[in-house]
């Protein structure tokens, strides 16, 4: 994995914290929230991608009809930060990290 790859899964991830975002290294899933200090959450980023975890998040194309009238109706607000607080908070693949190997497609059901 190239250095930008590891940035760009860092930025990914942080925003996804507060959302408990699952990430996969075979055989095991693990939930990265509940976290007490910063300094740990950091680590255990870190820690992640350096050991090959990968999030599971949902491509833009599984988005539901009522999901996809959501979103619209944010991008009226024009509001970036809310558009994106929203993506991470449906586990939307936002940054094009599954065509690039670095998350998987959840399955269906995963963040119901």
């Amino acid at each position: 994995m190239t250095q930008e790859d590891k940035e760009l899964l860092l930025k990914d991830l942080c925003a996804r914290l507060p959302y408990g975002v699952k990430v996969y290294n075979e055989p095991y899933v693990f939930d990265l929230d509940n976290f007490e200090v910063i300094s740990t959450i950091t680590e255990t980023i870190i820690e992640v991608i350096e050991e090959g975890w990968k999030p599971y998040l949902r491509p833009m194309s599984s988005m539901t009809e009522e999901e996809r009238f959501n979103f619209q109706s944010l991008a009226f607000v024009n509001d970036a930060i809310m558009i994106f607080d929203w993506l991470h908070s449906h586990h939307f693949d936002c940054r094009g990290l599954i065509p690039k190997g670095l998350a998987l497609e959840a399955p269906k059901g995963m963040y119901n």
